[in-house]
């Protein structure tokens, strides 16, 4: 690792941090749910929220839904993009209930005539697009990052180097807008043929080498390939934010802690490379109330 990556690093955690903090005004020092007396040592270095989706068609929706998490202890929700219905209503809202939206998830980045790793130039243009509006959505919220998949292997046409090399190029062209509005995009690890081992994912994020780029690093959906915790040890503050999942041999995605991730060497990884920021559930628990549970039990929040 060289200075500038470390500096690079650095920038990207502490900036996107502070945007968590201001956007969550104060709520994140503790919450409701942190009562029962047990003091927890992720409490205000991990925020817990969950996938919202559109999260409502108007205002008082939004306000409703807000309010829920809130109820349920909660420190914030991540959005989508394109999806929300009215941006200036959703931000009015989570200024009224101090419930923030941390950021979105690019929902354009799967489609066959938009990944940025399509052989299709047209298609690779449409991604780009859609990556830039992703962007100012976030911004538009109060969001502090856009949630990117850069591409998927498909076959010859579209292979680990073709998505490599491709998508690097078209991250590229929306630094500049990515750095005008302040909105990091970060990188999700998922089932797509792409960087299936930590060094390989490492070595991308180092490739770009942008401090608007980063680890949108996903606890579940590393299981099949290896141990969260090392893929966590390996992309260190590369991790800007958590997606968190659980999954095993037996019964593939499923319920926290009913998986084969073993939560406390994760907690260990997360200490040891000093992660603070979002962690956000993405699937679904026996209710969102059980999901707040065991987010609290299995990450210490």
């Amino acid at each position: 690792m060289n200075l500038n990556q470390s500096n690079r690093r650095d920038f990207l955690r502490t900036s996107t941090i502070a945007a968590a903090g201001v956007a969550a005004g104060g709520l994140l020092s503790g919450h409701p749910a942190l009562g029962a007396g047990r003091e927890r040592s992720n409490q205000g270095r991990i925020y817990k929220s969950n996938k919202g989706g559109a999260i409502g068609g108007n205002k008082e929706e939004m306000l409703a839904k807000l309010n829920e998490y809130k109820e349920l202890g909660f420190d914030g929700i991540e959005g989508v993009s394109p999806g929300i219905s009215d941006l200036s209503a959703l931000r009015e809202a989570v200024q009224e209930t101090g419930v923030p939206v941390h950021g979105v998830v690019d929902m354009v980045h799967w489609g066959d005539d938009a990944r940025l790793s399509s052989p299709n130039e047209a298609a690779r243009a449409k991604g780009v697009a859609a990556l830039k509006q992703a962007i100012k959505d976030s911004h538009a919220v109060g969001g502090s990052t856009v949630l990117l998949v850069p591409g998927k292997v498909t076959g010859p046409e579209e292979n680990h180097d073709h998505v490599w090399e491709r998508s690097i190029v078209e991250i590229r062209k929306v630094l500049p807008t990515a750095s005008w509005y302040g909105i990091h995009v970060l990188i999700e690890n998922v089932w797509n043929g792409f960087c299936e081992t930590p060094d390989q994912f490492r070595d991308y994020i180092d490739e770009i080498d942008s401090p608007w780029v980063g680890a949108y690093f996903d606890i579940g959906n590393c299981r099949k390939f290896g141990p969260a915790e090392d893929w966590i040890r390996t992309l260190g503050t590369r991790i800007v934010k958590l997606d968190v999942k659980d999954w095993g041999e037996e019964n593939g995605f499923c319920r926290l802690g009913e998986g084969d991730v073993d939560w406390p060497e994760v907690r260990a990884a997360l200490a040891e490379t000093g992660f603070t920021g979002w962690a956000t559930r993405e699937g679904g628990d026996n209710s969102l109330a059980d999901t707040s549970e065991l987010m609290d039990e299995l990450l210490d929040v």
